[in-house]
């Protein structure tokens, strides 16, 4: 037998005692300069939100929800940077020396795409300013300064993006107004992804009579005029951010039932569906447990498209004054507000306006990225 000792040097020592410190070091040093560096940045950031926001975080824990959601958010962003640095090159070395699986594929696939994995990172980067809002955020989003003296300032060091005309803080604003697009958008996908999932498979699954039926309401719901529908329900109402949820994804499913549906029809012909069926298993079972785990490679990529789309719709609701009402901040309410002032005061509608432009650009393209990896055909 033959025993091989590493001997570390001082250099390695070092490494890993500032990799403990500064996660990312000891992935730059190895050469992952592009993660190394990321990681670093993200690890940076947190330390600048502790150090000069101390007098938010340390009042965080009793202060409202969404600081308690900023605070538990800053630690399970911390512990999971510092997680990933030291777990991460036993990771790398496990998945270069075992086979690797359909997903893990998927995900070396996702990466050779530059223009995908740049667009996920901005839009984690985006979910985690708007979770972390209340920490970054310089001044309430509806304090207002004086009308005389603070209205409608340009860009300044005070007001990095100006105030509008109530002489309130854009930036503050967006930043705020981010937690609601961005939420809003999530939700109401997951709703409509799980119902979608549901009907879909279930379609699909017993065929016949309940597939036709299914199917004809579907046809129903699609044929009215979406825009048209969520107006006409959101009039007989009060316009709230519970409502904006429930409308957008109850008026959503449609298109990830008929996806599922095409894919339950392919599945349940195969093999491991017929063995199911000889061995005795439940129709929920072979639902649950074969056919949907089978077809999420196409609704998370229906998913991640669907979150671009919902907050442009979202926007354009709050645009004609159907969304989410003043004076909570949505960067649909801020494009409207700035409307009257597109030249005088032209800061208040663009940087909401480009940061809808950005966010539903990113979630598109990091779509087409994972459309691209998780189709066998198009990997490279």
């Amino acid at each position: 037998m033959q025993w091989s000792i590493r001997v570390f040097d001082m250099s390695d020592l070092r490494i890993v005692g500032v990799s403990i410190l500064f996660p990312g070091v000891r992935q730059v040093f190895r050469g992952r300069v592009a993660e190394g560096s990321l990681v670093l940045g993200v690890w940076l950031g947190f330390g600048w939100i502790v150090l000069a926001r101390w007098d938010r975080v340390s009042r965080a824990a009793l202060g409202p929800w969404d600081h308690k959601l900023a605070l538990l958010t800053l630690g399970l962003g911390v512990l999971s940077v510092w997680m990933w640095s030291l777990l991460s090159e036993r990771a790398a070395e496990e998945r270069s020396q075992g086979a690797r699986g359909v997903w893990a594929l998927a995900w070396s696939a996702f990466r050779k795409s530059r223009v995908a994995v740049s667009a996920a990172i901005t839009v984690t980067i985006v979910y985690l300013v708007a979770l972390l809002t209340p920490f970054l955020a310089p001044f309430d989003p509806a304090a207002q300064g004086s009308l005389l003296t603070e209205r409608l300032l340009g860009p300044s060091m005070l007001h990095p993006l100006g105030t509008d005309q109530f002489a309130r803080d854009v930036l503050s604003r967006l930043l705020y107004g981010a937690r609601i697009s961005l939420t809003i958008g999530f939700v109401a996908v997951s709703i409509s992804i799980t119902i979608g999932t549901l009907l879909g498979a279930i379609s699909g699954f017993a065929g016949g009579k309940v597939d036709a039926v299914l199917m004809r309401f579907v046809d129903m719901v699609i044929s009215f005029p979406r825009l048209v529908l969520l107006i006409a329900i959101i009039a007989f109402f009060e316009p709230s951010i519970f409502l904006i949820v429930a409308v957008l994804g109850l008026t959503q499913w449609p298109q990830p039932t008929r996806l599922v549906r095409g894919e339950v029809l392919s599945l349940r012909e195969r093999e491991f569906i017929q063995a199911g069926h000889a061995l005795g298993f439940s129709r929920s079972r072979l639902i649950l447990r074969h056919l949907i785990p089978n077809a999420l490679a196409p609704l998370i990529v229906a998913a991640t498209l669907g979150i671009g789309d919902t907050i442009v719709l979202e926007a354009g609701l709050s645009f004609l004054g159907l969304g989410v009402q003043p004076p909570t901040p949505s960067w649909g309410t801020m494009v409207a507000d700035g409307r009257d002032n597109l030249v005088g005061a032209w800061w208040i509608s663009t940087f909401p306006g480009l940061a809808i432009v950005l966010v539903v650009l990113c979630f598109n393209l990091a779509g087409d990225g994972l459309r691209d990896a998780l189709d066998p055909r198009l990997r490279s």
